[in-house]
């Protein structure tokens, strides 16, 4: 097997301050737990922004260069902006960041969809900010807005024009279909980078017979043009991964997916979901990719080409 390229989503937009203390929100936090999760193994961090002041998920260009300069001088971690940012931001304000850092790979959601995380909002008695119960609640209504037409933007954008690669998220069955479609089109080419997505409501069931539908569906659509690798949210962050590392995947995890470590218990940073996962991998028997032979595999552009 090829080596295996770990990945951590280091804050993201679903979970809130009241669920966990060891959430990164300011600059620095977001900064100093990147770091520790190269240092750990992850060859990809892949980056949300957040409001310093109260933990809410924030598209603004001042709020992603608080972190990324350090980032970039401090690992040669691949950086991976999310272009997918929150449900409740418009494209424009998403593209916001990546567009003035270019950097050498983005995130791409290949469909719109329901995102409900409103099941979360049960269980915090004790909220920090005002914003965050409205957040979780009203998700019940909620749809993340990826039309075919504002994947092309993207991929125009941050593809064509600057050059970035992209890992596809891909949280259905559709979404596969939806990348050929593109491919077909032109506006992409192998190989794919597919991030298979399970466990948010909205979006495919985190079973392990759905790991398996997928990987036979994009193997009949991508051949031996795609490497996968497997995210999966809560409790089936390990499980998930540690399949997909065995059927010859890459994985991810990250508190962006899941704010546990263990059944029960908080995971009090990203170093440790990484550390935990590189240790299973390794017991697999697969060696973990550095951020040199990631960009390689992924076909990269460098880091001295991004503007950050």
């Amino acid at each position: 097997m090829s080596k295996i390229i770990i990945s951590c989503a280091v804050t993201g937009s679903i979970h809130t301050p009241s669920m966990t203390p060891h959430l990164p929100v300011t600059g620095d936090q977001i900064a100093e737990q990147s770091v520790a999760a190269a240092e750990a193994g992850a060859a990809i961090l892949h980056l949300h922004a957040r409001d310093p002041a109260d933990g809410r998920p924030s598209a603004a260009t001042e709020h992603f260069m608080a972190f990324l300069p350090r980032i970039k001088q401090q690992t040669d971690a691949v950086v991976n902006l999310t272009t997918g940012g929150s449900a409740t931001m418009t494209l424009d304000q998403r593209l916001a960041a990546p567009k003035a850092a270019a950097p050498e790979m983005c995130s791409l959601n290949m469909g719109s969809m329901n995102f409900a995380l409103y099941p979360a909002a049960e269980r915090i008695s004790a909220w920090r900010y005002d914003w965050e119960r409205p957040f979780l609640e009203n998700s019940d209504d909620l749809v993340f807005k990826n039309t075919p037409r504002d994947i092309a933007h993207v991929l125009t954008e941050m593809g064509t024009r600057r050059g970035a690669r992209f890992e596809f998220e891909c949280y259905d069955v559709g979404h596969l279909y939806m990348l050929r479609h593109f491919a077909d089109r032109g506006m992409v080419e192998a190989p794919f980078f597919i991030q298979f997505v399970f466990g948010v409501l909205g979006g495919i069931g985190a079973d392990p017979e759905n790991l398996t539908h997928m990987k036979g569906i994009a193997d009949k659509l991508f051949g031996d043009d795609y490497a996968f690798s497997v995210l999966a949210a809560g409790r089936h962050q390990m499980p998930l991964a540690t399949i997909a590392a065995a059927m010859g995947g890459h994985v991810r995890v990250g508190l962006e997916d899941s704010i546990f470590i263990a059944r029960g218990r908080l995971a009090t940073s990203n170093a440790e979901q990484v550390t935990k996962i590189r240790e299973i991998v390794e017991r697999l028997g697969r060696d973990i990719a550095t951020p040199a032979e990631a960009r390689h595999m992924l076909g990269l552009k460098g880091a001295d080409r991004t503007a950050f």
